[in-house]
């Protein structure tokens, strides 16, 4: 049986670079392909001199896979340019006509151990869910701008590595700036600081990372970005129960979770998940909220409930925790998060929704 990518790639990480991190931490991994028998991957390295320091990491790597069940072969293939530096790349253009930063996202969680604060953040705060589709990035971008509206300082986390979401959502384009290659420079858009790994991506770029380099990159997007002053920061995180969400337990000091529902009972099941979750990392959770409660057909009035109605805050009643209302299911907000303009900044039902939900988060002191 031929061996996973994941497996091949653990072993790879595990070796060491001279530049100081791993070989995949350095960015120096690419084009990595299993064919049977057979694991095939490029190092690109600087310049001849970086490709002779990195011989005794070829020479572990090849060990180090050659041994794995599965392997019997196992080719790599070094590029460099011969006695010289390769020939910069010219930077990509961002909002401002700043270059990109030169930081790597993605390496090895280093500093304090530690929940540490967000410097001029007073609030953080997680959205979470038990699975993915129930709207819980785009209930985060559309609270983000109700806050804000409510005029509070808001900024939005994007801390779905694997699949950011909320430049589209939010409208934002270009690449942040970095001007000293250490910190970052967030974008923003209706009143909202935004930070998201998929500002740093090319266009449906995939992350493949594991989860050390998961912990690295939540670490240096919660520190190394200049938030500014913020009533309250959103992050909103992957569906699930996986590295990030134990990551920023272990990294930053959460004020308090919000976790996202649909009413239909399989999701509601994977919201129990969630909320268990939460309560083994000691993060309090600050209510629950009924995503796609009711629909309300456009042309002849008639009120569905497509996902079943109510299951969430009979749950939230049963676990004695507060239900902070319900975001009703139009078409209007898949079109505004397409289009990168969120429906709570239009007038209607689902910005009411939105508002409520915003106030109640202001006059219960946790935004």
């Amino acid at each position: 049986m031929a061996v996973s990518r994941e497996v091949a790639l653990g072993e790879i990480d595990a070796v060491a670079s001279p530049r100081g991190g791993t070989l995949v931490a350095d960015d120096l991994v690419r084009a990595l392909t299993i064919e049977g028998s057979t694991v095939r991957f490029v190092l690109e390295v600087a310049d001849a001199a970086e490709a002779e320091a990195l011989k005794p990491a070829e020479a572990e790597v090849r060990r180090r896979l050659l041994a794995l069940d599965g392997v019997d072969a196992v080719q790599i293939v070094m590029t460099a340019q011969s006695g010289a530096k390769r020939a910069p790349q010219q930077p990509q253009q961002g909002q401002g006509g700043e270059a990109p930063p030169k930081l790597t996202i993605g390496q090895h969680p280093t500093g304090p151990a530690g929940p540490q604060p967000i410097l001029g953040v007073d609030h953080i705060i997680a959205i979470g869910s038990g699975k993915g589709g129930v709207g819980k990035s785009t209930v985060t971008s559309n609270l983000a701008v109700a806050l804000a509206r409510a005029g509070r300082k808001v900024g939005v986390l994007d801390a779905d590595i694997h699949g950011p979401s909320q430049p589209r959502m939010l409208g934002v384009t270009g690449r942040p700036a970095s001007p000293d290659g250490k910190n970052i420079e967030p974008l923003r858009a209706y009143g909202v600081t935004v930070m998201s790994l998929g500002l740093l991506l090319k266009e449906g770029e995939a992350v493949i990372w594991r989860g050390p380099m998961l912990m690295g990159a939540l670490q240096q997007l919660l520190q190394q970005v200049k938030w500014g002053e913020l009533d309250v920061l959103l992050i909103d995180l992957p569906p699930g129960t996986g590295d990030v969400q134990l990551s920023l337990s272990q990294k930053a000091a959460v004020t308090g979770a919000i976790v996202v529902s649909t009413p239909q009972d399989v999701a509601l099941i994977d919201a129990r998940r969630a909320m268990d979750m939460f309560g083994k990392l000691k993060t309090p959770i600050l209510g629950m909220i009924e995503n796609m409660s009711t629909y309300v057909c456009p042309n002849c009035g008639h009120e569905a409930h497509l996902f079943g109605h109510g299951g969430v805050k009979a749950e939230a009643e049963k676990l004695g925790i507060p239900f902070l209302g319900e975001i009703p299911l139009e078409l209007s907000v898949r079109l505004a998060g397409d289009a990168g303009r969120p429906a709570a900044m239009e007038p209607g039902p689902v910005a009411d929704a939105y508002d409520r939900l915003a106030d109640r988060l202001v006059q219960g002191g946790m935004a």
